[in-house]
């Protein structure tokens, strides 16, 4: 059973951001399942630090892109809107090239927060970060 009040495709959810953040870093979309959404990020001069590793900062545009568009899936958009109240990243590994994916999930869904849990990973499927997401549930103003 699915989770998501909304379904959208891949290639809408993607071209909703265009010129944003989220482009400028290359992230992507690649899967919605039923309970989980799932990108890709690279690592490349746009998200390394000085030293040449991915940048804990680009982790977690990473994460909070995942956890938020998830977020917004799962509430009616004609009443309602989430955006980021708190979000806590542990970096684990550093990775200098290719790609990190990472992958939301839901630890908890209510009517006023939510709460997402983000793991990336890098192409070895080995744990960079993991990252939790308090999301605010917002309703549009009346008027």
């Amino acid at each position: 059973m699915t989770i998501w009040f909304q379904q959208r495709s891949l290639e809408e959810i993607n071209a909703g951001a265009k010129r944003t953040l989220v482009a400028h870093v290359g992230i992507e979309i690649l899967e919605l399942g039923d309970d989980f959404i799932r990108g890709r990020m690279p690592v490349d001069e746009r998200t390394v630090q000085p030293a040449g590793i991915l940048h804990g900062g680009a982790s977690v545009v990473l994460a909070e892109t995942l956890g938020s568009i998830a977020a917004n899936l799962c509430v009616d958009p004609s009443k309602q809107a989430c955006v980021g109240l708190e979000i806590n990243a542990n970096h684990v590994r550093p990775v200098r090239s290719g790609f990190v994916y990472g992958i939301a999930r839901p630890l908890h869904i209510g009517g006023r927060t939510q709460l997402w849990e983000i793991r990336i990973e890098d192409e070895a499927e080995r744990l960079v970060c993991v990252s939790r997401l308090t999301m605010a549930v917002l309703d549009h103003q009346r008027g």
